[in-house]
Formats: structure tokens, C-alpha cells, sequence
């Protein structure tokens, strides 16, 4: 079989006629589909809805350490919250604090307390004439949204297979005190779905940043959100709390997690670990912002997995609904695309998202065939600051959402819109 490139014009225009009329018969269904964001379904959903009964007006509403979970109190969390946080983290509980219901949340208000505070003594962002931020792209859009409304530069830094490109990171964080942080997501990362590797962790702790207060931003957003049960079919990295210890950089990162999409999103638990100087620092701010977060839906959070490993077997329920939409996926791409040499895509073994590149400059054209065949993708673009892609190649697909049978059927529209988008732009070139 011949790749697209490989074919003549008269070829190519005969093959734009006969996916044209494809086109036309699905616009013709009037479907509805939406993969924009990567929210669970509703079977996942159902999952945790008995942690709902965990407590309610019958329950004994006492922490570990005796506290009433329903008054005021602990700004860090209840004990067995902290500990279950701490399991996800793998770091002991002393150097974790619980929050509400986001790691989102937490993020935006450590970039909002190093704008208007500093970080550990040092001269509040605000005050400063640069800030800037490492972004490894394609990455995670709110990460970006967060720097970009703060005013901070934002500077592209390529993935590769085992993360961000280091030798880029190295250079620019050792060289220029305006940057001061990096966001990252170390494991099946958003939206390539790549684990970084030990050495790209090893060479993260050994940074030697200009700036003082520059810190990894390290989202362990799906720490564990295998795909699969076999520890073999699974990423492991290495604890970048452990590393930076032993690197002798023990308050180089700020790690956050949450259980938005192991229980609800919007009504989980969020949580921040680093170095106890660290904390110390967030909590100066944290006692004027709050007496304590929502301890009942802690305590509920702890009763309902019991511990790690009930944590642990949740995940794995979790894997089965999400297993074969991934798989779907890749074999799709990999029947309708894989010969034809206009599209690559990652194979994630766990996370939400699966990244495919189409040819340069045809992204955008592609989520607007598929809006228009009646498919709600992740806006082109979306994976890079200020939402442009330098080469409007990437596209995020999210497969959680859909049901199995809505999946298969998008994922015919998606072959069908970069197969069309890729003749259009072949003929352009011609």
C-alpha cells in the first residue's frame, strides 16, 4: 500500500472525491459525541457511590487522633486522610497536607502565594521585571492557564519518550534566575500518556537552578491510574521526593494528587507533599485562608477504601471500564491510520488521554471536520501555552466519556477527518 505522500495528484483528488462522500453520509447521522475533556463515565462514576453511606447521621464521626470531624479544626487534614494521600505520594504523612477537593485549586494558589509572598523568604514574583515558566509541550492546558493568568512567560520545552527534553531544562533553569518553576506530569502524562524515566527523574533532582525559589511543579495527577493489573504493564518511576533528598535539593518540588477521578470529580480529596521546610512556608499562608478543609468528606474518603490496597483494588475496576476504550482506540488508529503515514499516536498503559500528531498544519482542520461531523474534540492547540501549537500537529484524545459504543463510532469519524484533512493538505502542497 502506498502512503499518502507516495500518491499523484489525479490519485489523490479521486481519493478526496470518495472521502468526501463519506464525510457527507456521517454528517448525514446528525451524531452527537463529545471527547473534550477526559471526565470518568458514568460506570466509573457508580463505582464510588457507596462511599455516600460512609457517613451519614448514624455514623461515629471521629478521626484517629479523637477529633470531631464535623467542628473546626486540623489544618492539614485528619490523620488516616493524610496517611491514604501519603500512600499515593509514597512519602511519609508527615509531609503531606490534605486540601478540598482539587489539586487544581492548590496549584493555583502555590503560583498565587509565590506571586504576592515569595517562596521561602525569597522576593514575591510581583515585584520582580521577568517570571518565567518551562512548559513541556504537548501538556496539560489548566497547567498553562494558571502561568498564563498570572502574566508569566510561558517557555516550550519539547517532550521525547522519557520526558521532557533535559538537556533543554538543564541548560535554561541553570542559566536565567527569572524562571522559576516547571510544571510536569510524571506519569502517563496529559496528553501523551508517557512515563518519565529514572534517569529523567535522577537528572529533575539534580537540577541546579539560578533562581532560589524555582521549584518542579510535580502533578501526580495519575499516579495510579493503571490500565492494567500485571505490575509488569505498568510505569514505575522513581520518588522525586527521595531523589531531590538524596541530591541534596531536599526543597527543589512541590508534588500534588487528588482523587478526582478515582471517586468525583469536584467532590474528592486534593493533597500536597514536600520537604517540611515547604510546608512550613504553605501553612504561614494557609492559616489565614482557612481553619480546616471539609474533614467529613476525608473521613468518608478513608472509610470507603479502608486502606492502600482497598485504594489499590478501586483502581484496578476503574482499569477495566478504561482498558478497552484505550485499546479501541489504538487499534482504530492503528487499522484506519497506521499504513498510510500521516499520523502517529502514543500507547499509554495508563492515565486518560492517548496524543496523536497528524501532518503539520492540519489540526485545527481536523477538529472542525470533526465538529462539523457532529464530534466535540479538545481545540487544537489546547496542549500548548497561549493555545498555539507551533506546528498544529497534536491532538488530544480523551476516551473515557464516551460508552464503548459511542467510542467506536467516533473513533470512525476521527480516521475519517485526518484522512481527509491530510488529502486536502497534500493536494494544497502539490
Amino acid at each position: 500500500m502506498k502512503t499518502y505522500a507516495e500518491l499523484s495528484k489525479s490519485e489523490l483528488e479521486e481519493l478526496e472525491k470518495k472521502l468526501l462522500e463519506k464525510y457527507a453520509k456521517v454528517q448525514e447521522q446528525g451524531m452527537k459525541l463529545d471527547m473534550s475533556r477526559g471526565k470518568p463515565s458514568t460506570a466509573q462514576l457508580d463505582l464510588s457511590v457507596t462511599m455516600l453511606d460512609m457517613v451519614n447521621s448514624g455514623s461515629d464521626f471521629m478521626s484517629n487522633d479523637g477529633t470531631d470531624c464535623r467542628n473546626y479544626g486540623i489544618l492539614d487534614g485528619i490523620p488516616e486522610a493524610k496517611q491514604m494521600m501519603a500512600d499515593v505520594f509514597e512519602c511519609p504523612a508527615d509531609q503531606v497536607i490534605v486540601y478540598g477537593t482539587s489539586s487544581l485549586n492548590i496549584m493555583y494558589d502555590t503560583v498565587s502565594r509565590s506571586y504576592t509572598h515569595g517562596v521561602m523568604g525569597n522576593t514575591p514574583w510581583c515585584k520582580l521585571d521577568s517570571v518565567k515558566f518551562l512548559c513541556p509541550v504537548p501538556g496539560y492546558d489548566r497547567h498553562f492557564g494558571i502561568t498564563e493568568f498570572f502574566g508569566i512567560e510561558m517557555i516550550n520545552v519539547p517532550m521525547t519518550e522519557e520526558g521532557p527534553d533535559m538537556d533543554m531544562v538543564e541548560e535554561l533553569v541553570a542559566s536565567d534566575e527569572a524562571i522559576k518553576g516547571i510544571w510536569c506530569v510524571p506519569k502517563y502524562q496529559n496528553p501523551t500518556g508517557i512515563s518519565y524515566s529514572a534517569e529523567t527523574v535522577h537528572r529533575f533532582a539534580n537540577l541546579k537552578p539560578a533562581a532560589k525559589d524555582f521549584r518542579i511543579y510535580w502533578d501526580n495527577a495519575y499516579a495510579i491510574h493503571h490500565l492494567y493489573e500485571d505490575k509488569d504493564m505498568q510505569d514505575q518511576i522513581p520518588n522525586i521526593l527521595d531523589e531531590c533528598e538524596a541530591a541534596g535539593n531536599p526543597d527543589l518540588v512541590y508534588q500534588f494528587a487528588s482523587t478526582s477521578k478515582i471517586t468525583f470529580p469536584g467532590a474528592g480529596i486534593a493533597a500536597f507533599s514536600a520537604s517540611k521546610a515547604n510546608l512550613e512556608d504553605v501553612k504561614k499562608q494557609m492559616k489565614f485562608q482557612t481553619i480546616g478543609h471539609d474533614k467529613l468528606n476525608q473521613l468518608r474518603h478513608r472509610r470507603f477504601f479502608g486502606d492502600h490496597d482497598g485504594l489499590m483494588a478501586h483502581m484496578m475496576k476503574h482499569a477495566e471500564i478504561m482498558r478497552p476504550k484505550f485499546e479501541l482506540v489504538e487499534q482504530s488508529l492503528r487499522t484506519g491510520l497506521g499504513d498510510l503515514g500521516i499520523a502517529t499516536w502514543t500507547a499509554p498503559k495508563g492515565g486518560y488521554f492517548i496524543s496523536l500528531d497528524v501532518l503539520d498544519g492540519c489540526a485545527k482542520r481536523v477538529v472542525a471536520l470533526c465538529k462539523d461531523a457532529g464530534m466535540i474534540l479538545t481545540g487544537a492547540g489546547a496542549t500548548y501555552p497561549y493555545g498555539k501549537d507551533p506546528r498544529d500537529c497534536n491532538i488530544r484524545i480523551a476516551p473515557s466519556y464516551p460508552t464503548i459504543e459511542e467510542l467506536g463510532e467516533a473513533c470512525k469519524v476521527l480516521v475519517l477527518c485526518v484522512k481527509l484533512a491530510s488529502v486536502e493538505k497534500l493536494l494544497a502542497d502539490k
